[in-house]
C-alpha cells in the first residue's frame, strides 16, 4: 500500500531531509503523494520548489500538493508530520529576546519562551488536530512541534482518541554526538533514559555488541576530552561544552540532556547570549536564507550542484516511527506519553519522555520499575505542575494561572519578575494567545 503523506510546516528548513529520508525508505514506506501544508504561503511555495526540484532529480514519481487549505491538506491521508512553528521565527525571536530584559535566560522551548511558545503552539495546533480529526480522523500524526510535553497535555484534554505520537530527536542528537566523539555505533544502544521533553537523563547504554552498560565509561571519556564540537554551529556547541561540565563539575553519575543548562546554569547561559542576536536570527540568516538561496538556484537553473540538502536525524526518526506502525515492527523510540505509573515515584499524570515500544496499535511505554533520584524527581515535579499550570490558563482563559505558571517555572527568581515579563508577552504575542482574564 502506499502512502499519502502531510508534512504540517512544510515551510520548514527541516522539510527536504524529511522528504529525501523518505525516498531513502521507499520500500519498507513507499509514498504516492506528498503535501506541503503551512499557513505561510510565500515558505510553502518556496519549498514546493525545492521539493519539485529534487524530486525530478531523484526520478520520483511522486505527486506533491502545496496548499494552505486543511481539507485539501489533510482529506484521506496516512500520515501527518507536524512540525508547525506558530508565530514563525519573528516570534521566536520574542520569546528568546522578552526574558533576557529580566536577566532570564532566553530560549524557544525552556523557561518563560518556551512558555510564551507553548502558549502560541496550542492555539495553532489544536486548531489544527480538529482540522485532521474532521478530514482524516484515521490517520496518524507523528508530532515534532514544540514544546513538546505542553502539547501532549493539552491535546491529551482536548482530543483523548485521536492518534498522535509525540517524540524528540533531541536524544537521537546526543547518542549521535556520543557516537561521534567517541567512536560508538548508536544502532547497538538501549538507553534507559527518563525525564520531561528537553529536560531529561540517561541511566544506562547498554551496548548490545559488548553486553554491558557503557555509560560509566562514557562519562569517564566526556570528563576527560569533552565532546567533539567540531563543525557545529557556535550556539550549539557552546550547549554541549556546558553539558560537558555539568558532567564534569556537577553531577556525574547520570548524562543529562544538554537542555537542562537553562534551568541548572542561568548564568552561563546569559553570559553566552547576545541579547541583540540570539538562536533566532542565527536560523533566520542561516537556514532561513538557504531555502531562498536555493529558491534562486533553481529557479535560475544556476549552481545546481551546490544544492546540498540530505536525509538527516530529524527526518529519520519521523519515518521510522511510521514505519515502525506499519509494520508493526515494535521498534524502540524515546516518546512523549503520559507516565501512568512509568516512573514510579513520579505523579500518575505527568507527561514524560521514556523508552517506548510503537506498532501497529500506536506507543506501549515501558514501565522503569525503579524510582528516579529526589533531585531528577523535584526538577520534575515542579516542572510537571508548572506546565499544566500553563495548560491550565489556555483552557480556562486564566490570567491568574498563567502568573502562577511563570512564576513556578524554574528560572524565574520572583513572582514581580513572572508577572512583568508575562504582560510584555501577553502584548506581544496579541492573538496568537488566547485572551487571559
Amino acid at each position: 500500500m502506499s502512502n499519502v503523506i502531510t508534512i504540517a510546516g512544510g515551510g520548514s528548513g527541516y522539510t527536504p531531509g524529511i522528504l529525501l529520508t523518505i525516498l531513502n525508505f521507499r520500500e519498507e514506506f513507499p509514498v504516492s503523494e506528498i503535501r506541503l501544508y503551512d499557513i505561510d504561503h510565500e515558505r510553502n511555495a518556496d519549498m514546493g520548489i525545492i521539493m519539485t526540484y529534487l524530486l525530478n532529480k531523484n526520478h520520483e514519481n511522486v505527486k506533491l500538493i502545496v496548499t494552505e487549505n486543511p481539507q485539501e491538506a489533510f482529506t484521506g491521508c496516512d500520515f501527518v508530520f507536524s512540525q508547525i512553528r506558530v508565530g514563525g521565527m519573528k516570534m521566536r525571536e520574542k520569546d528568546e529576546k522578552i526574558p533576557m530584559k529580566y536577566g532570564l535566560v532566553g530560549q524557544e522551548t525552556c523557561g518563560v519562551g518556551g512558555f510564551a511558545y507553548g502558549m502560541r503552539s496550542m492555539k495553532g495546533f489544536l486548531e489544527m488536530v480538529g482540522f485532521i480529526e474532521k478530514y482524516a480522523p484515521n490517520c496518524w500524526i507523528l508530532n515534532y512541534t514544540n514544546p513538546e510535553t505542553i502539547i501532549a497535555e493539552s491535546v491529551r484534554r482536548q482530543f483523548p482518541k485521536i492518534k498522535i505520537i509525540n517524540a524528540c530527536d533531541m536524544t537521537i542528537g546526543i547518542e549521535e554526538l556520543i557516537e561521534k566523539s567517541f567512536g560508538y555505533d548508536r544502532r547497538n544502544f538501549i538507553c534507559q533514559y527518563y525525564g520531561l521533553n528537553h529536560f531529561g537523563w540517561y541511566r544506562e547504554i547498554y551496548d548490545v555488541s559488548r553486553q554491558k552498560d557503557i555509560l560509566p565509561e562514557i562519562i569517564t571519556k566526556i570528563k576527560k576530552q569533552g565532546f567533539d564540537v567540531s563543525g557545529m554551529e557556535p550556539s550549539w556547541a557552546h550547549t554541549y561544552r556546558v553539558m560537558a561540565d555539568m558532567v564534569r563539575e556537577f553531577f556525574p553519575k547520570y548524562l543529562p540532556n544538554n537542555y537542562l543548562q537553562y534551568y541548572l546554569f542561568q548564568d552561563r547561559a546569559l553570559e553566552e547570549e547576545n541579547p541583540n542576536y540570539t538562536r533566532a536570527n542565527e536560523v533566520m540568516d542561516g537556514r532561513l536564507r538557504k531555502i531562498k538561496d536555493t529558491v534562486n538556484k533553481i529557479k535560475e537553473n544556476r549552481d545546481l550542484d551546490t544544492i546540498d540538502y540530505a536525509s538527516e536525524s530529524h527526518g529519520l526518526y519521523i519515518v521510522e516511527m511510521a514505519i515502525s506502525i506499519l509494520h508493526n515492527k515494535n521498534d524502540r523510540f524515546m516518546i512523549i506519553v503520559p507516565n501512568h505509573g512509568a516512573i514510579p515515584n513520579l505523579r500518575s499524570d505527568a507527561v514524560v519522555e521514556i523508552p517506548c515500544y510503537v506498532n501497529a496499535r500506536g506507543v506501549e511505554p515501558i514501565s522503569l520499575c525503579y524510582n528516579i533520584p529526589d533531585l531528577h524527581k523535584g526538577l520534575m515535579e515542579a516542572q510537571v505542575a508548572s506546565e499544566k499550570l500553563l495548560v491550565d490558563a489556555f483552557f480556562e482563559n486564566s490570567y491568574q494561572k498563567a502568573l502562577e505558571a511563570f512564576a513556578l517555572n524554574q528560572t524565574v527568581p520572583n513572582a514581580t519578575v513572572a508577572k512583568k515579563v508575562l504582560n510584555d508577552f501577553i502584548e506581544a504575542n496579541g492573538n496568537y494567545w488566547v485572551e487571559l482574564k
